[in-house]
């Protein structure tokens, strides 16, 4: 194994540690590490990272499930949604250039990093009782198709668009909301990957490596979710999305 294979496996720790905390993010840091570490092609790295970062979010479900965390019905329609707009995201992402795909994903980064560092508020006591309420299922739906066309095209936008949709739409309260959005991103990743794979061949060995580091760093950092504060993190972690976006954007039009 060369050190550039090392290098990216190692570095893919921190894809899994980033949803093992956030329950989102992975394929914000995956995208850029298969495409400027890897060097693979724009196609190939978002598909890549489609595929890590489904197996990824499967492993981290488990937890959330053994904990009551996550709404079955309504993961099921937004995910379904969801599915066919990233298979529809997919076919269509993998006949565009390659530069445009990487602007959009920095474009993503950018939407992405000025979500988390907006102040966030609390979720509400009410959200718990409105579970229990009668849901607004046209709008979960439409949301889950313009989530999954995003998602599947640019390989973005997944926890940090669906958690806000689970929340505002669904009702569901911030612990609910993250374990349902798991299920969610596995679900719209494998359709993704499933469109991108009709025009992009991926170095399976790679990715297998790769999934296998992010799958350790999640294990890992589903640890540590009780002893750091949120709001600490997520600030600084969206200034780094910000920074990385930045980078990504600037290297695309220079």
């Amino acid at each position: 194994m060369d050190f550039l294979t090392l290098l990216v496996v190692g570095l893919a720790v921190l894809i899994g540690i980033s949803l093992g905390l956030l329950g989102g993010g992975g394929s914000i840091l995956a995208v850029p590490l298969l495409a400027y570490v890897a060097e693979m092609e724009p196609q190939e790295a978002i598909a890549g990272s489609l595929f890590v970062v489904a197996v990824t979010s499967a492993v981290s479900l488990l937890s959330h499930a053994r904990r009551g965390n996550i709404q079955w019905r309504i993961g099921a329609i937004f995910g379904g949604a969801s599915m066919l707009g990233a298979f529809s995201g997919g076919l269509i992402g993998g006949r565009i250039p390659g530069t445009v795909l990487m602007i959009a994903f920095a474009m993503m980064m950018l939407a992405t990093a000025a979500a988390m560092l907006r102040r966030r508020k609390p979720a509400s006591a009410s959200s718990t009782r409105e579970e229990r309420i009668s849901h607004r299922w046209w709008r979960i739906l439409i949301d889950g198709l313009v989530v999954g066309l995003v998602t599947g095209m640019v390989g973005a936008g997944g926890g940090f668009l669906v958690v806000p949709a689970m929340v505002l739409l669904a009702g569901l309260s911030m612990p609910a909301a993250v374990g349902t959005s798991l299920m969610v991103i596995t679900m719209k990743s494998v359709a993704g990957l499933g469109g991108y794979l009709t025009t992009v061949t991926l170095d399976w060995t790679l990715i297998v490596m790769v999934t296998a580091a992010a799958v350790a760093g999640a294990l890992l950092g589903s640890q540590f979710t009780d002893r750091i504060p949120e709001t600490r993190l997520r600030r600084a972690f969206g200034i780094f999305v910000l920074i990385m976006g930045g980078l990504v954007l600037t290297m695309e039009l220079i």
